[in-house]
């Protein structure tokens, strides 16, 4: 449906359709467990050739086949299809007509995961009854208001094989970058195979014990090509990835030199007293796809 404007208190606002925002969430949750970014791809393909063991390397060889056919045959990478994890990035000049945001995101992932015949996974009471909601709903939803008229939406559905395997850690602050670093070490050594290695590992540090996961989990959606700005966050991520990388867990967790993709920190100030760092792992299969609307 075309756009349309209108005017609140003197500033124009721009009017996104409620139609327009399911067919963007069905769309990209298809999108997203059916091929993966380019720079994913591209960094197993890239690691095929430095992995030394012989093993590694036909397991590796494996997965290259494998996103080759979910590609081209149009069916999931992963039988996990995850949980629905929804990044909006939403100008505050925009007004959604037709629905209220978060039902019609909801709806986009039921249409998604109900016509792109994608496993549902999801159930709706946690503890006892844990009967299956049966279209994959309810999604996990993060808004961010920015500025302007314009609008992301980032799917990034979880696994949780991987998503079991992650871990927050309440460090003093005198455990400083060494802490930190041996907090993600420890975590990635616990996850070993469970993990589905090759993994990209995403660290929050800082904020509160909620917000480092979120930064967790939101460094694993950056590019595997973009490096932390910080020069001293860009070292650390360097020495993790080749302290990762001599651990031997190797791919599929059978042993080798390739165990982790990449490792992506993402930081925000917190207390005098503390330092939060959350380890959020994501399998090879690390998948999102994004949609301006």
């Amino acid at each position: 449906m075309a756009e349309t404007s209108f005017f609140m208190k003197g500033k124009k606002m721009r009017v996104i359709y409620g139609e327009d925002i399911i067919q963007s969430v069905r769309d990209l949750c298809i999108e997203a467990n059916y091929e993966l970014t380019p720079d994913m791809c591209e960094k197993i393909d890239k690691v095929r050739e430095q992995e030394e063991s012989v093993l590694g390397r036909q397991i590796l060889e494996q997965l290259r086949e494998n996103l080759k056919i979910a590609k081209e045959e149009r069916i999931p990478i992963c039988q996990d299809t995850g949980m629905a994890v929804v990044f909006v990035d939403m100008g505050q000049e925009i007004r959604v007509e037709g629905g209220y945001l978060t039902d019609l995101i909801q709806e986009g992932v039921r249409q998604g995961y109900t016509e792109g015949y994608l496993r549902k996974s999801v159930v709706k009471d946690p503890i006892k009854e844990r009967i299956n909601t049966n279209d994959n709903t309810p999604a996990v939803i993060h808004y961010n208001l920015i500025p302007g008229d314009q609008m992301k939406i980032t799917v990034a559905p979880k696994g949780f094989g991987s998503e079991n395997m992650s871990r927050i850690f309440m460090l003093k602050p005198a455990e400083g970058y060494e802490g930190a670093k041996k907090a993600v070490l420890e975590a990635v050594r616990e996850a070993g195979p469970n993990a589905c290695p090759p993994m990209v590992v995403g660290v929050g540090i800082g904020g509160t014990f909620e917000k480092c996961a979120l930064l967790a989990k939101k460094a694993l959606i950056r590019p595997l090509t973009q490096r932390a700005e910080i020069p001293y966050l860009k070292k650390m991520e360097e020495e993790l990835l080749e302290e990762i990388n001599r651990t031997g867990i190797g791919p599929g967790g059978l042993g080798g030199r390739i165990t982790a993709l990449a490792v992506n920190i993402e930081t925000y100030p917190t207390h005098i007293a503390g330092m939060p760092v959350a380890v959020n792992i994501c399998c090879h299969v690390n998948r999102h796809a994004v949609r301006n609307l």
